[in-house]
C-alpha cells in the first residue's frame, strides 16, 4: 500500500471518522483531536491484514473516542451552569443525497440528543452512536468495542430505550422550525411580549450554556411566563451593532447573532405543533470561537 493510497484512504473515511467523534464527544476539537491520532495510529500502523480500512480506522477513533470521553466526563461534573455541546455546521450536501439518511444525521446531532448522550456510560454512547447515526452492523461494533454481539445488542436496546425517554419530542421539519426561529427574533427584537408569549409552550423550557465566562442564566428557566420575560428584557438590550442571521447548526436553522462582527450568541429552538417547546442559547465564548461564520 502506498503512501498515496493510505492518505486517500482515510480522507475518504474522515467525514465518518468526525461524524462518530463529534457525536461521542460534543466539541469540535475534541473530535479532531481524536481524528488526528487515528490518522498517526493508521499511519504508523502495519497494514497488512487489514481487509477493511474504513471498518479498521472506525474502530480506533471510536476507542479513542471513549477514553477521551472518559476524561472529559470529570471535568463537565465541574463545569459551570448547564453543558450543551459545541454547535457545529451541518450542511450534509450530495454526500448523502437520501432524504431519510439525511434526517437520521440531523436528528443524531441535534442538542436535544446530544443532551440526552450524556447521561449514557462510554459503550452505550459509542454503540448508540454507530448503530443508530450511522447504521453499522452490530457484528461490526462488537469487534470494534470486544464485546460478543449478544451483549452490544443489550447495549443498544438499553441506550436506544433511555435516549427516547429523554429526548423531548419536536419537529424535524425544518422549514416549520426556520419559521417559528423567525417570529421568534421578531417578537424578541421587536419589544412584543404578547407575540412572543403566543410562540412558547406553557412548559417551555429555556437551557443557557456561558461556561460562566458570558453573562447568561446558570440555572434552566422553565415557564412561559419566566422564559418569556428573560427573551424580553434580552430584547430590549439588542444593540443596533447587531447583526442577526439565520444558518443551518446542528441539524437545524439557528439564529447567530454578531456584536461588532465578532459571534457572540447562537440560539436554537426545539418545536413540536407550531410552538417552541425549547430554547437553546450558547454563548460560552470557546464554543463559538472555532464555529467558520462571518
Amino acid at each position: 500500500m502506498t503512501a498515496d493510497t493510505v492518505t486517500d484512504l482515510f480522507e475518504e473515511s474522515r467525514p465518518v471518522l468526525t461524524g462518530v467523534a463529534y457525536r461521542m464527544l460534543g466539541r469540535i476539537a475534541d473530535a479532531e483531536d481524536v481524528v488526528q491520532e487515528a490518522w498517526l495510529r493508521w499511519s504508523s500502523a502495519g497494514r497488512e491484514d487489514v481487509r477493511e480500512p474504513r471498518a479498521f480506522l472506525v474502530r480506533i477513533t471510536t476507542r479513542l473516542a471513549i477514553d477521551r470521553l472518559r476524561h472529559l466526563q470529570s471535568r463537565r461534573e465541574a463545569y459551570v451552569g448547564p453543558w450543551l455541546p459545541e454547535p457545529v455546521v451541518t450542511e450534509f450536501g450530495p454526500s448523502v443525497p437520501d432524504t431519510a439518511e439525511q434526517a437520521v444525521l440531523a436528528d443524531s446531532v441535534s442538542f436535544a440528543v446530544l443532551v440526552v448522550l450524556e447521561s449514557l456510560s462510554p459503550p452505550e454512547r459509542a454503540v448508540f452512536v454507530l448503530r443508530e447515526a450511522f447504521g453499522f452492523p452490530y457484528a461490526e461494533i462488537a469487534d470494534t468495542l470486544d464485546r460478543t454481539e449478544a451483549a452490544v445488542r443489550q447495549l443498544a436496546g438499553r441506550a436506544k430505550r433511555h435516549v427516547e425517554e429523554g429526548k423531548p419530542r419536536y419537529d424535524v421539519d425544518p422549514a416549520v422550525r426556520r419559521d417559528l426561529t423567525e417570529r421568534f427574533l421578531s417578537a424578541a427584537s421587536g419589544g412584543d411580549i404578547e407575540q412572543l408569549l403566543d410562540l412558547l409552550a406553557p412548559d417551555v423550557r429555556l437551557v443557557s450554556d456561558s461556561g460562566g465566562k458570558s453573562k447568561a442564566p446558570r440555572r434552566i428557566i422553565e415557564t412561559a411566563d419566566k422564559v418569556g420575560r428573560f427573551l424580553f428584557a434580552i430584547g430590549r438590550d439588542m444593540s443596533t451593532d447587531m447583526d442577526a442571521r439565520i444558518v443551518e447548526l446542528n441539524g437545524g436553522p439557528a439564529l447567530v447573532l454578531f456584536i461588532d462582527g465578532k459571534l457572540d450568541t447562537v440560539f436554537q429552538v426545539d418545536t413540536e405543533d407550531g410552538i417552541i417547546q425549547c430554547i437553546y442559547i450558547i454563548r460560552n465564548p470557546d464554543k463559538l470561537s472555532g464555529l467558520p461564520l462571518r
